[in-house]
């Protein structure tokens, strides 16, 4: 029988119990693994600290965390997300009623930004820049003729309250620098208030901001002053803000005790919102113009007064977006909002469309069934039927109904009209139009002053003459004649901007040409 020195038996020995340690410890380690409990987040947390301890290479611990948190909340609904610091910034900025900048609005519609409205008050019109004024360079930055991005100009343009930037700009034939002290300007909310006639006032409302509120109460009361008894409330393409300007919005229009909204979730108990009945619009008749881009605040407020029986909802179907969301802030400057709780209207409408796995694509999938075109085609949940506080039948599902349904218009898309649509030429003869004419638009504070000037500039003849000469864009007689009735209307209203009544002028010429708009106006 071979024997073995005692040096190798105690190798040997060794060797075994270090595999012997290392299968009980790769043991251990599958058995913890097994035993995790998911409620208490025990495998997310282990799987991080053993990357943190054994990874490979050098771990961007930060990259890695957000990519994590980003994969956890995509997980849950669709609203539920992450924001990194620059995005949390832009987002708060754009609610909270102003930002740092210049004070300018553009456009772009022929490689060269045009400025549509200089914000009073602001830095640029402290520094002299006018409407009309064609925007060549910021600082050293050559921006026009060069396919500069739009996105890429107001960043240059934004900064700090304090910091200087120099903007030059074509004015006629001359190049004009301004060195502009960078300031904190205002967001209005309220992009446009009128009369539409002598007993009709209308307010086009594009977001939820701060301000939102105040400005609302002070373009409503002007138009009270003005004869208003009935109002139309412009929601459209209004995607929502913060939630306690819906309810004061919603306040104005409601007698004491009326439900407003309500909020529910798994670990916040329902929650009760009525008005107080001291709102100054009680008294006035009321219509809400809504869209499949009315979301979040624009159908608490559309959902309310629909179930509250207080006024008629016009147009077409809203998003459906009913979550409330927490805000979670960090001090890296990034943040989540996390949905905690749902809203519903107060007949126990829950607003918030179901989830899918095409969620997405909701939106597009509405014009291929047909709901953006036939009232037949919009889906309700017929087991959803709920009733409005005079008995009318209204129905859950996602998303408010309206009560008047106004199709999309396609009827008037002529070859002509789509080709100029592509090249911007409506915008760009508008333009040029202004640089002619500056002396006669510029002062303009009255619509029947605005009217008899646009009449006497031939506008109709000059524009296919441009659309020919700059873009070689032609139409026929006929098709001239089945275009006009549309493409006129809106030249007039884009012109009408560059004028002292800014987007008044612009939703007031354009009214003529918006169905939904008009649809409320002929409603008794």
């Amino acid at each position: 029988m071979k024997k073995y020195s005692p040096v190798w038996v105690a190798v040997l020995g060794i060797a075994v119990g270090v595999l012997l340690a290392m299968t009980v410890s790769a043991y251990r380690q599958r058995k913890a693994l097994f035993d995790v409990k998911y409620n208490q987040w025990q495998k997310l947390n282990y799987i991080l600290y053993k990357v943190g301890e054994n990874y490979v290479d050098t771990i961007n611990v930060k990259d890695v965390t957000d990519a994590a948190v980003q994969a956890a909340l995509n997980a849950l609904d669709p609203h539920s997300v992450y924001m990194p610091p620059v995005e949390l910034t832009q987002a708060d900025m754009e609610l909270a009623g102003n930002f740092e900048g210049i004070g300018i609005q553009f456009n772009v519609p022929n490689d060269t930004a045009t400025v549509i409205e200089v914000i009073q008050g602001g830095p640029s019109e402290k520094a002299g820049l006018l409407p009309g004024d064609r925007l060549l360079k910021v600082d050293d930055e050559v921006i026009a003729g060069v396919k500069f991005p739009q996105d890429s100009m107001v960043r240059l343009m934004k900064g700090p309250s304090g910091t200087k930037v120099t903007v030059t700009v074509g004015r006629g034939k001359e190049q004009i620098p301004f060195e502009i002290t960078r300031g904190k300007i205002p967001i209005h909310s309220v992009d446009a208030s009128f009369m539409v006639n002598g007993t009709t006032g209308y307010i086009r409302l594009t977001k939820f901001a701060e301000t939102t509120y105040r400005e609302f109460c002070e373009a409503g009361k002007a138009l009270l002053d003005q004869g208003m008894e009935e109002l139309i409330v412009d929601l459209r393409d209004n995607t929502g803000g913060y939630f306690n300007q819906a309810l004061g919005l919603s306040n104005l229009f409601l007698d004491k005790g009326d439900e407003i909204v309500y909020m529910q979730g798994l670990h916040r108990p329902k929650e009760n919102f009525t008005a107080d009945g001291k709102g100054f619009l009680k008294g006035v008749r009321l219509k809400v113009l809504i869209n499949e881009s009315s979301a979040s605040s624009s159908e608490i407020f559309a959902g309310a007064m629909q179930d509250n029986d207080r006024g008629l909802i016009i147009g077409r179907r809203s998003f459906g977006k009913g979550l409330v969301q927490e805000p979670l802030n960090f001090n890296d400057g990034s943040g989540i909002r996390l949905t905690v709780a749902r809203y519903y209207t107060p007949s126990g409408r829950c607003i918030q469309k179901p989830y899918s796995k095409d969620y997405g694509m909701d939106i597009y999938n509405r014009y291929t069934t047909g709901e953006m075109f036939e009232a037949d085609s919009i889906k309700v949940d017929s087991t959803q039927a709920y009733r409005t506080a005079k008995g009318r039948t209204v129905y859950g599902g996602g998303g408010i109904v309206p009560d008047i349904f106004v199709p999309m218009d396609t009827t008037r898309t002529t070859d002509f009209y789509v080709a100029c649509n592509r090249k911007a030429t409506q915008m760009r003869f508008a333009s040029a139009m202004f640089d002619k004419f500056k002396g006669r638009i510029s002062p303009i504070d009255s619509f029947d002053q605005l009217e008899k000037v646009l009449d006497d500039l031939d506008l109709p003849s000059r524009f296919r003459e441009y659309a020919s000469r700059m873009d070689g864009i032609t139409a026929s007689d006929a098709e001239w004649e089945q275009t006009k009735g549309y493409l006129v209307p809106q030249i007039r209203a884009l012109i009408g901007r560059f004028s002292k009544l800014g987007e008044n002028a612009f939703y007031k010429l354009y009214m003529s040409v918006d169905p939904t708009l008009m649809r409320a106006i002929e409603l008794e």
